[in-house]
């Protein structure tokens, strides 16, 4: 569509007096001079060879011409201005969406996301925490679900591109409250005296085929190591998740048997102590996980040389 309009200052100078019934509001309001607005009303009046005002001595009074022409180009600077705003604030922001269990996100990714603002603060996480165990990997990375999934297994994900981030250990952790009581922690036997607390988080791998059951280290296998495997470990509170067992033993609730990864930041807060230097390695680790296709990704490779550049830091 050819559109052949006046010129846009004459416009606005127009819009800016008719609306304020004033060239000297409308000259404050333009950042120009009175004379100008008067100047670029009488060139539009010229262009359209119409009287915009009437010549009323010492205010302004629009014409029926000027009442009929001013609220649609009121409204077109309205929309024009719209325009530019939403211009301005368009979203120039990069998002990623990760997928992870609910006990890494809680205990370790979310804690350290405001130092990956800080390095790529036009860089958007959407955290989607969920068991996503091996099939369920594949499948939420190439429906688009996930960008990119950090999970704790055994590493071998043929067709993906795959980087281990850490290795874990397994030890007893308790709150500091607890080796002030009658019975202290000062050697392994002492915990016939105390509550075990016991995180049945690998359930979520067995159900899938996985003989993770006899790979996670547990109490019995840690007691077996401290050669006192004949105390008894059946009883105590059971949670579904590595945080929830962690959150008990905070609250003083028990002795848990705390992976490295996620008790390392209670550990440094005094939240935590580390009773006995015994620990189990594991045989799983964490990793992050994407398709090999998404290499040109600027704002994938951003996260995931952060994600390998923390954990190796950690």
């Amino acid at each position: 569509m050819n559109r052949t309009l006046p010129p846009l200052n004459a416009l606005r100078a127009f819009e800016a007096a008719a609306r304020n019934l004033s060239v000297t509001k409308a000259a404050a309001e333009l950042g120009v001079t009175p004379s100008a607005v008067s100047h670029h009303i009488k060139a539009l009046e010229d262009h359209f060879d119409v009287k915009l005002f009437k010549p009323v001595r010492r205010k302004l009074e629009l014409t029926d011409v000027g009442r009929q022409f001013l609220p649609g180009l009121s409204k077109g600077f309205d929309q024009l201005a719209s325009s530019f705003d939403a211009l301005r604030a368009r979203d120039t922001h990069a998002q990623l969406t990760v997928g992870t269990a609910g006990s890494f996100a809680v205990k370790w990714l979310v804690p350290r996301l405001s130092d990956l603002n800080r390095h790529y603060p036009d860089l958007d996480v959407r955290v989607a925490a969920a068991p996503l165990l091996v099939d369920a990997t594949e499948d939420a990375l190439e429906n688009g679900d996930v960008d990119i999934v950090i999970r704790f297994g055994p590493g071998h994900y043929p067709g993906f591109e795959v980087h281990q981030l850490m290795p874990e250990e397994v030890f007893p952790v308790c709150s500091p409250d607890l080796i002030d009581t009658d019975h202290p922690l000062n050697a392994p036997s002492d915990m016939v005296h105390h509550v075990l607390i016991h995180d049945e988080g690998y359930m979520h791998y067995a159900q899938e085929g996985i003989r993770f059951k006899t790979t996670f280290p547990d109490w019995n296998m840690w007691y077996q190591a401290a050669g006192i495997g004949s105390l008894h470990t059946a009883h105590g509170p059971r949670f579904s998740t590595s945080a929830l067992a962690i959150q008990a033993a905070v609250d003083g609730q028990g002795v848990a048997l705390g992976r490295s990864v996620l008790v390392r930041d209670d550990l440094a807060a005094g939240r935590l102590i580390k009773p006995f230097e015994l620990s189990i390695a594991n045989v799983f680790a964490y990793y992050c996980i994407c398709l090999e296709t998404d290499d040109d990704r600027p704002e994938l490779a951003a996260f995931r040389n952060w994600l390998i550049r923390t954990a190796s830091d950690a």
